[in-house]
């Protein structure tokens, strides 16, 4: 009886074995699979770089190196079903060109959902790669902002979530410091508003023409922002003021990314 269970043994650890040989392979084979998988992803990113980092400089602006990812898994079959999930664009430290001055965005990025691109799109790079919607947020340094504004010595910040401002301003032959928020409005174009109504300045006489050349300087600073041109036809849709500078929300529908930037 001993010897016919040791025979029943052998069978059962050869199983055993054969079972786990064939857990490891698969496991390999996954890996594999992925690896591969997640190169192919990372050929894609940096095609996307490539011709982003190109349509940024046609646009006469400069940014450091944009950070692709192409979101959804597996990729591979993203690529035969001619559908990408998403694909996320950082760009990071943009100046864009308005009128004449720099505009600083510290930091831009991108996302966009549902992009369609045939195989053969991809393969030749001729055809319409659309994104169904396109997302961007950016933040616009306040020095740059202030540098439109054309005031010497007048700083820009966040205060209370508003727009503040503090500046030197001589009235009747006083040097007095202004300070005060602006309301800030977003028009129907994307172009955004800044609109300075409550301004005080401490020490200021009281008098009506002093009070009235305060409010001419309000009137003075309060201007319609030129933004530089955002990239995938993005339209500004809200703009809030943070402490790292004026955050931009923007969006865009039925985007042709491989030529919106142009």
């Amino acid at each position: 009886m001993a010897q016919d269970h040791t025979y029943e043994e052998r069978p059962r650890r050869r199983g055993r074995k054969v079972l786990v040989t064939l857990v490891v392979l698969l496991l390999v084979l996954g890996g594999l699979i992925v690896a591969a998988d997640r190169v192919a992803a990372g050929v894609a990113e940096r095609a996307i770089a490539d011709q982003v980092r190109q349509e940024i400089a046609n646009q006469g602006a400069q940014s450091s190196a944009p950070e692709v990812e192409v979101g959804g898994f597996p990729f591979l079959t993203q690529v035969l079903d001619g559908r990408y999930e998403r694909i996320t664009i950082g760009l990071r430290d943009v100046q864009g060109p308005v009128q004449g001055d720099v505009v600083a965005l510290p930091k831009l990025d991108v996302d966009a959902h549902n992009v369609r691109a045939s195989l053969d799109t991809i393969r030749s790079g001729q055809g319409d790669v659309v994104a169904e919607t396109v997302d961007g947020t950016g933040t616009i340094s306040y020095d740059s902002l202030a540098k439109l504004l054309d005031r010497p010595g007048l700083t820009l910040g966040e205060q209370g979530g508003r727009l503040a401002v503090t500046a030197p301003v001589d009235i009747l032959g006083q040097r007095l410091t202004v300070t005060g928020t602006a309301d800030i409005t977003v028009g129907d174009q994307g172009q955004v508003a800044l609109r300075f109504n409550d301004l005080n300045a401490e020490g200021l006489p009281n008098l009506p023409l002093a009070r009235t050349l305060l409010n001419n300087y309000a009137k003075s600073i309060s201007i319609d922002v030129p933004l530089p041109e955002l990239p995938f036809q993005l339209a500004v849709r809200e703009v809030r003021p943070l402490p790292e500078g004026l955050a931009v929300t923007a969006d865009a529908k039925n985007v042709p990314i491989n030529s919106a930037m142009g």
